[in-house]
């Protein structure tokens, strides 16, 4: 009989520990600016698939690619310079 839990305890079983630490809540603001690009990406893609591509949406699928790339080396420089304890 210990097997049985409310629906309360089930649903909520893990609320206790499975919230994200600072750390990894920093981390994931610190990637915000790719996460939000690569939506941007996705929009523009969605837009140009939507209908017959033209001009105007290659180019906004160019430009959303280079913002996310333009964000990932961003990123690793960050993310390169915190391991090797910090710009010269």
């Amino acid at each position: 009989m210990n097997d049985i839990v409310t629906v309360q305890e089930a649903v909520t079983a893990f609320a206790d520990w499975n919230e994200p630490t600072d750390a990894e809540l920093a981390a994931i603001e610190s990637e915000m600016p790719l996460i939000l690009a690569d939506v941007d990406l996705i929009d523009a893609q969605i837009i140009a698939m939507d209908h017959t591509p033209n001009e105007v949406d290659a180019r906004r699928v160019r430009r959303a690619l280079a913002r996310v790339l333009t964000e990932w080396r961003i990123l690793a420089n960050r993310t390169a310079d915190e391991a090797t304890g910090g710009a010269a």
